[in-house]
């Protein structure tokens, strides 16, 4: 199994003639997959000819890849290669970062969709008059990252009921998890969110910043280690107005006070692979908090 290159063009429009009565792929297709388009090709190379191959298309910006084609030479069918090939698509997505395999196959491909099936792919929909020749396309997903089972689960989910409460739901499922004892409510999600939120926001209720929520932790008896990027105040450059800005500066660096006069452990750096696992090791569970402003301005 290898990536395919330009030198191989010949050979794929071969085997693509071959495999296929409809819907082929052009050589111009192929020339633009293999220089220009955003995408894989892995061909299976037996003793210098092509046995089959695999077109995974990438979507920028999102975690979902396509298997665009897939196909085996008449000649080699029944060994396995359209499995092994499935397999080689899905390790190449989950390298660029793709949690999500999607496909089209027709409704009358049997065999096919047997295998996707044994595969772990589920079907999610169907086009309807896909093909060439008018035939419907059942539509196929798989997640390809694995799944821990229930009873290995050690955080229970609890659901937010704010848009602005995310932090303190975080911080409740984590402590939760520490301690049984804990409730999980709407009356404790609003009195952590009025312990620790930062006052203002671009509109509507401020959110809530890492001292802030380390401090609802540490004064119901948890230990709290905070990690941060940088000394700069946080959602600062969520509002507009100096006397907001101002606010938030000064809630901050009461927060940031009150952490330096207790037992908290405070890192202005990057946590790494390896003291994550440390921490894990040692019964720690991480809640991290992102900005979604600079996704959404």
């Amino acid at each position: 199994m290898r990536t395919a290159t330009i030198d191989d063009l010949d050979a794929l429009v071969e085997l693509e003639n071959r495999c296929f009565e409809l819907d082929r792929l052009s050589r111009r297709n192929f020339r633009y997959m293999l220089t220009k388009a955003n995408a894989a090709t892995l061909v299976e190379d037996c003793q210098g000819e092509l046995a089959g191959y695999v077109l995974v298309l990438f979507h920028t910006g999102t975690s979902l890849a396509r298997m665009y084609s897939l196909a085996v030479d008449h000649a080699h069918r029944g060994e396995g290669l359209g499995g092994t090939l499935i397999e080689a698509a899905e390790a190449a997505a989950l390298m660029r970062g793709c949690v999500y395999m999607r496909l089209e196959v027709r409704h009358d491909n049997t065999g096919a969709i047997a295998l996707y099936r044994k595969l772990g792919y589920r079907q999610f929909g169907m086009f309807d008059d896909y093909y060439e020749d008018h035939a419907d396309a059942l539509r196929f997903e798989k997640l390809m990252v694995p799944h821990l089972q229930p009873e290995l689960v050690r955080v229970p989910y609890y659901e937010q009921t704010l848009e602005f409460t995310c932090g303190p739901a975080a911080i409740m499922m984590a402590m939760k998890a520490l301690d049984d004892s804990v409730e999980l409510n709407r009356q404790a999600e609003i009195r952590i969110w009025r312990e620790s939120t930062t006052v203002f926001m671009t509109s509507g209720h401020g959110g809530c910043g890492a001292h802030g929520l380390a401090l609802s932790a540490y004064h119901r008896g948890f230990d709290v280690d905070i990690y941060v990027k940088d000394e700069t105040p946080m959602f600062v450059n969520s509002v507009r107005n100096e006397e907001k800005k101002e606010v938030i500066r000064l809630v901050q660096d009461e927060f940031i006070q009150e952490v330096a006069g207790l037992p908290i452990a405070e890192h202005y750096t990057k946590l790494g692979v390896e003291e994550l696992k440390a921490h894990f090791n040692s019964g720690g569970i991480p809640v991290v908090l992102i900005s979604s402003y600079l996704i959404y301005k």
